[in-house]
């Protein structure tokens, strides 16, 4: 998950930090329509060729970044006179210059980022009491505020001004790539926050990190509702992505894997609705019942505290800290706004009706038919993540978990086959080599992620779990789809027409190209799969994974709402919205083919602990796999993903029609579905 980065950059560029007080609020005179109006006419009488829409674009912008500390409103009308650039060639120039100066600042505040963390993320030993002191620490936190005392941050906003998402997707259809990098450069001087703020961001997101990165559970010592022991000793799964793999891996094991799978849903619940004893998080010492909820030491029953609530207070830190933001932000003032309209590009309204609409379609009963078919039974709960769609279905776990144990033994082994593995998927072996040189490979304390680089001397990072055994195959498969991230990173850092527009319009689209890679996993391993119907399951793979996310993902979009409109309430009554939401969400969608209500399965995912209002990029990350995948059928994998991803950073939309030719909807999986249960019925 690019996440990270994300965070980062946000922290860093997409708000300026500077100390309001109640003097520099009361901007009347600057604000001043008459007063801003003459500043408009001065400089235009002075540069009379210039363009009188861009021109008042960029004295309006940085009038509403100006404060009373700045100076008077006769020193912004001078500083607009000496700083506007009229001259194209010299503004070109300057944009270069400054796209430099930003590659470095972006880049080294980046590595200090990832040192800082290092302890916290990695298997480096001990976690030291010092350790999330630094994890939390932005270095990045005060460099906006000495961008406006430099008056820097006001030249560009000036010369580079902000365009809203509205105006990127209508203007940007004729914009050049120098044309979208101004306009890029303009969303880096949007509103201006408080240092300590962005300061107190990261300290709670670093605590976040922690509190997940340690969620683990020893399986050795689950108990079946006959106090039976039915995992290894030695298996230990992190919250919520392990077990939910976990569950996934055994549907190829004919002899316990639904008993398995039962066990762990037990659990999921267990820790949605923090039942969980707290003796039981990170520790194997005592021996656990989630049925029942007992845990033994030894033969005897031992007393045990609930975890209560500490999940829904580390939610509660982060929305506190998130709508510290809000006064700040005049145009998108709610965190919801900044997540949808500002990050990911789309309003919010549209992606719950987007997602209603999958969630909602007489394709979710024609696969729920397929499956329950293929599994000979009604489904359960936990069949939300049904795995049968996919070749591996088929190969148990042990015989997986042996080819990638001895192939990957260490993070090095991973590292150094990278290359190897981009040939495979019919990169050139040039190309190969210049990307598997830019990323580096670490051991993750957690269940791994992907980091990129934000200037071309560095390095992307892929974290990975590997345990003393070598790397299993449930650490292998989220490897590759971290290694897809990595892919994408390079590619939009390093082939793009200038760096103000590297990356991807919104977390979605790295999440495409994780999941394009994560789906060739076995034939990466040379596994390949001969079935003739492979096209029609890999649809149903694609969409039931699609079903699955747009549910998670409208449960954390309702909690969002809920947070706002409760904005006091207690972990306690967080927990319980939650719980009511899930269910909502849970009958609404998926009681009708699953045949039972009110379960909460909706609320296990971590990702709303940590990363809050990512969850819906991953269902927009499916929507736009399965267009990347429809498009390899008929075009070469690398080739194009090489093109596609150095389009760089316009709007989804506009990014769509370069890539695929056609924009981003439900119509084509929904198609492709109908289809592929047709044929395989």
């Amino acid at each position: 998950m690019n996440r990270k980065l994300s965070i980062l950059l946000a922290c860093i560029f997409l708000f300026s930090a500077c100390q309001q007080t109640k003097k520099e609020t009361k901007m009347s005179e600057l604000r001043n329509e008459t007063n801003i109006s003459a500043t408009i006419k001065q400089v235009a009488e002075k540069n009379p060729n210039v363009h009188n829409e861009l021109l008042e674009k960029g004295i309006k912008h940085a009038a509403s970044l100006w404060r009373e500390s700045d100076g008077t409103a006769e020193d912004f009308s001078k500083f607009c006179a000496e700083n506007f650039i009229a001259d194209r060639a010299t503004k070109e120039v300057t944009f270069k210059r400054l796209s430099e100066y930003f590659e470095s600042l972006n880049g080294h505040f980046n590595k200090l980022s990832l040192d800082m963390q290092e302890n916290m993320h990695l298997q480096k030993g001990e976690v030291l009491p010092i350790d999330p002191m630094f994890a939390g620490y932005n270095p990045g936190a005060h460099l906006m505020n000495d961008f406006y005392d430099n008056k820097i941050a006001f030249i560009v906003a000036l010369n580079f001004p902000y365009y809203s998402t509205e105006e990127k997707n209508e203007q940007g259809k004729s914009w050049t790539p120098l044309e979208w990098g101004y306009a890029r450069m303009g969303d880096i001087f949007s509103s201006r926050i408080p240092s300590e703020l962005n300061q107190q961001a990261a300290k709670i997101s670093a605590e976040a990190d922690a509190y997940i990165a340690d969620y683990n559970i020893y399986m050795g010592h689950l108990l079946s509702s006959e106090n039976k022991k039915l995992f290894p000793e030695d298996v230990i799964l992190l919250s919520h992505w392990n077990l939910r793999d976990e569950i996934k891996s055994n549907y190829a094991n004919k002899e316990n894997g639904y008993e398995k799978q039962a066990i762990i849903y037990q659990v999921m619940q267990r820790i949605v609705d923090q039942s969980i004893p707290k003796q039981v998080i990170n520790s194997g010492q005592n021996d656990w019942n989630p049925v029942n909820n007992e845990v033994f030491s030894g033969d005897n029953k031992i007393e045990t505290t609930p975890e209560t609530d500490a999940r829904y207070q580390q939610i509660l830190n982060n929305f506190h800290v998130y709508q510290a933001f809000d006064k700040y932000n005049p145009v998108m003032n709610t965190a919801i706004q900044r997540a949808f309209s500002g990050g990911m590009q789309i309003p919010q309204p549209e992606v719950e009706q987007l997602f209603d609409e999958l969630l909602s379609s007489p394709q979710v009963k024609m696969v729920v038919e397929i499956i329950k078919k293929r599994l000979g039974r009604d489904l359960a709960p936990w069949d939300i993540w049904y795995d049968g769609f996919k070749a591996r279905s088929s190969i148990s776990e042990e015989s997986l978990n042996a080819i990638t144990e001895k192939k990957y033994p260490n993070a090095k082994a991973f590292e150094d086959d990278m290359a190897n593995l981009l040939l495979k998927l019919g990169f050139s072996k040039e190309k190969a080599s210049f990307i598997a040189a830019r990323i580096s490979v670490d051991p993750a304390r957690g269940s791994g992620h992907a980091w990129g680089a934000s200037m071309k001397s560095e390095k992307a990072h892929l974290r990975t779990r590997i345990p003393v055994t070598g790397m299993n195959y449930k650490g292998y498969n989220i490897a590759i789809h971290e290694f897809g991230h990595n892919v994408e990173q390079t590619i939009s850092l390093h082939d793009v027409p200038n760096y103000m527009i590297n990356g991807v319009p919104n977390t979605a689209f790295t999440e495409a190209l994780a999941f394009v890679f994560q789906e060739r996993d076995l034939q990466l391993l040379n596994i390949n799969d001969s079935n003739p119907e492979k096209e029609y399951l890999k649809t149903l793979d694609i969409f039931w994974s699609v079903y699955e996310i747009m549910g998670v993902s409208m449960v954390d979009m309702k909690m969002w709402q809920w947070l706002y409109a409760n904005p006091n309430s207690t972990a306690t009554e967080l927990r319980d919205a939650v719980l009511r939401i899930s269910k909502e969400v849970w009958n609404k969608y998926y009681a009708p083919g699953f045949g039972q209500n009110d379960q909460t399965i909706l609320a296990i995912y971590s990702h709303m602990i940590n990363s809050p209002m990512y969850l819906p990029n991953y269902a927009f990350g499916h929507l736009i796999h399965f267009q990347l995948e429809e498009h390899f059928k008929t075009h070469e994998l690398a080739p194009e993903a090489e093109r596609i991803f150095a389009l760089g950073q316009l709007t989804p939309n506009e990014w769509m029609m370069k890539a695929v030719e056609t924009p981003l909807s439900n119509s084509p999986i929904l198609k492709a579905v109908q289809e592929a249960a047709e044929k395989l019925n």
